[in-house]
């Protein structure tokens, strides 16, 4: 097989293993052994510098590289990296306790999805929150490790998955991090940057009725976000539910305004069921196309 049919191979079988497998206990899974290295990493390097900062994010993508070599197996490191199916669970069972009414027990199990203070959110800022964890997060966890997958096999998805854990844990913009997170935080937005567009394209082939919504809303909206990778996925997911995401946020003491994305009324419950619905028949999609990509490589190696 050839370099880029092996990798699709390998990326294919470890995206279909991750869907019907799901992710490895918490107590032993790598990515929380690999954040638990960072977190005593962040403790010897850590000062209010960007150039500590770069140092901690050099480390961080070595040693996920290095994991990906030894490991060696593309569906290996495809299978541990890929959350989509995590994801849309936990959403899930948010998304079910809002459809129920039941909005004290929705805030209580957000934070599992976001990191936004679910306090003072009513039902449709809970579905907004969901909504845009499902899309951003899908990037993330889906579709940036088919992408790394197929681009560099597994040093290519360890490693993409080390930055994003990196971003999760340092790459806000707190006091302590405003500095320090630079580099992982950059570094995330450079490895999610085609992923991220890929993830829009993906949402157009689900729902292609919503095609120049979609497109429209990504126009439009996307560069208003703080993010340039969230603003495009969570433009997209907009578009294509046909509701408007965004609006005022709060993190512990710091409030944030965010624009608007899309055009249409506030979602509900309803809307989030259909997000991860999109979500799912995303992933299914992206998995289809990388079967395919491996069956005409290996088909067109034979005829040689």
């Amino acid at each position: 097989m050839s370099g880029l049919t092996s990798r699709a191979a390998g990326t294919a079988l470890g995206l279909a293993a991750a869907r019907f497998l799901g992710e490895p206990p918490s107590g032993w899974h790598p990515v929380a052994r690999y954040g638990s290295l960072m977190t005593a990493l962040e403790g010897r390097l850590w000062r209010d510098d960007r150039r500590a900062g770069a140092a901690y994010a050099a480390v961080g993508v070595t040693v996920g590289m290095v994991a990906g070599r030894l490991i060696g197996s593309t569906a290996t490191v495809v299978e541990v990296a890929a959350a989509g199916r995590e994801l849309r669970r936990v959403a899930t069972d948010v998304g079910a306790r809002l459809d129920a009414g039941d909005l004290d027990e929705a805030r209580r199990r957000l934070p599992a999805l976001v990191g936004r203070d679910p306090s003072g959110l009513d039902e449709s800022g809970i579905a907004a929150a969901v909504i845009e964890s499902v899309a951003e997060n899908s990037v993330d966890a889906v579709v940036g490790t088919i992408v790394w997958g197929v681009v560099a096999g597994a040093p290519g998805a360890a490693a993409h998955r080390a930055i994003n854990t990196m971003d999760a844990m340092v790459g806000h913009r707190s006091e302590r991090y405003r500095r320090f997170g630079t580099a992982a935080a950059r570094l995330d937005d450079a490895a999610n940057w085609v992923p991220a567009r890929l993830f829009a394209v993906a949402l157009v082939a689900a729902r292609p009725e919503r095609a120049r919504a979609i497109a429209d809303a990504v126009r439009s909206d996307a560069g208003r976000h703080p993010s340039p990778n969230a603003g495009v996925a969570e433009a997209a997911m907009a578009g294509a539910l046909g509701v408007r995401l965004g609006g005022p946020l709060r993190y512990g003491d710091r409030e944030e305004v965010r624009p608007a994305l899309g055009t249409g009324p506030r979602p509900s419950a309803d809307d989030v069921a259909e997000a991860i619905e999109l979500v799912d028949r995303v992933e299914q999609l992206l998995l289809a196309a990388l079967v395919a990509v491996a069956a005409v490589g290996a088909l067109s190696q034979r005829r040689r």
